[in-house]
């Protein structure tokens, strides 16, 4: 079967006044981007709806593009016939014998064409009887179908939709301005990246290295995750931080259970640096209250005072578990679990300050001065652009690009 059209539903979009407008062009670019490689499509939208004209395009390969699109609440397969009622029947019965898993259905016939010589009633009689009398085993249900096959009558065609597929809801990647993700090679942090995403966030991402301490391979683990964030938003820039010298200087000069404190604190300052210099408006993290001595509330609130921009936690209350069940969804849950470290989790001391001071991390940080370093590092920033078809071949780091 042959399908004309795919029409798509704004979901939260549809909430929008006067900004609308902003919201759906975002979302049309979104979708031109993600479905490039159908050379023959069209994107047409108006204030309610969105319509990806497929002209002779597989409807499937293009369906499996827009179910990972953030901004489309659901769409719809559907197809063109003309407009002979003998043409529409047949159209109808090939609609429902192409879906799996269907016993029940109902028809609804929309006539914007009233002249068309058969009224809504009398053409949801005649397709239902032809779809009763040509499939075996389904039934019609007027309450709580499996199926309902909208038609829509109009002058130039009969248009026929039906199956109903979820979308990624959310709003469109771009539309809410740009932020800074502080990426680890943990499962926290690209979950984390995955969710601002979903609130229109456009990211660019921080990932801090310390070589000898961290190997290539956990920087090729933040590749890999890279890729994978770069699917829902069709590329994404990395940062890589060269952050031996600020850590060793902090291992040297400040208490041990205080150091994990200060090392969250030089991230955020290296981190909002570079936020800084890409014009971007806020930083996001990983942070669950409470799962580890750096996220306490103590720990946040001594830390954040390394910055007056925004820190935005999209997994602030989510449990561990719920936050893994995003990881397998969105395919980064492997990855993070690759036994390569990055320079948290290297250089942990063996009993974190849970519950630390500010006034005693500012004291401790008073006998050292770290702004050379921070520019050393700012300036040190390796910057790469990854695509999601890229092929990273573990171990290749960086001179693949």
């Amino acid at each position: 079967m042959i399908y004309d059209h795919i029409l798509i539903r704004y979901g939260e979009i549809s909430t929008k006044g006067k900004n609308r407008k902003g919201f759906i062009d975002k979302l049309k670019s979104n979708i031109k981007r993600a479905l490039q490689e159908f050379k023959s499509i069209r994107v047409e939208a108006d204030r309610d709806r969105m319509y990806v004209l497929l002209n002779g395009e597989d409807h499937k390969a293009v369906a499996s593009k827009l179910t990972g699109i953030f901004g489309i609440q659901n769409f719809s397969p559907a197809m063109k016939t003309e407009r002979d009622i003998e043409a529409v029947k047949e159209s109808a019965l090939a609609y429902v014998s192409d879906l799996s898993g269907i016993s029940t259905f109902k028809i609804n016939t929309r006539r914007s064409d009233k002249n068309y010589p058969y009224n809504t009633d009398e053409v949801n009689h005649i397709l239902g009887g032809h779809i009763l009398q040509n499939i075996e085993g389904i039934s019609v249900n007027v309450k709580n179908p499996d199926l309902t096959l909208r038609v829509e009558i109009r002058k130039e065609a009969v248009y026929l939709s039906g199956e109903i597929i979820p979308g990624a809801g959310g709003l469109p990647v771009g539309n809410s301005g740009k932020a800074v993700l502080m990426l680890s090679g943990g499962i926290d942090s690209p979950v984390a990246g995955y969710l601002s995403m979903k609130r229109g966030l456009d990211l660019e991402c921080v990932h801090f290295h310390s070589p000898p301490f961290t190997s290539e391979r956990s920087k090729q683990k933040v590749l890999d995750l890279c890729r994978k964030l770069a699917a829902v938003s069709g590329r994404i820039t990395l940062h890589i931080v060269p952050f031996t010298d600020i850590q060793k200087l902090i291992q040297k000069q400040i208490p041990e259970n205080y150091t994990m404190t200060s090392t969250r604190r030089l991230m955020l300052r290296v981190a909002d640096r570079i936020r800084e210099n890409q014009k971007a408006l806020a930083i996001v993290t990983g942070e669950s209250l409470g799962q580890v001595a750096s996220q306490t509330l103590e720990s946040m609130f001594a830390i954040n005072e390394a910055t007056n921009t925004p820190v935005l936690r999209p997994l602030i209350t989510m449990d561990k578990i719920d936050i893994m069940k995003i990881a397998t969804e969105i395919d980064t849950l492997e990855i993070s679990n690759r036994p390569y470290e990055d320079c948290c989790t290297v250089f942990t001391p063996a009993n974190p300050k849970t519950k630390p001071k500010r006034e005693k991390v500012n004291f401790y940080e008073s006998f050292v001065d770290f702004n050379e370093l921070v520019e050393q590092a700012v300036n040190g920033v390796e910057t790469v652009t990854i695509y999601p078809e890229q092929k990273i071949e573990e171990g290749d780091g960086l001179d693949l690009f």
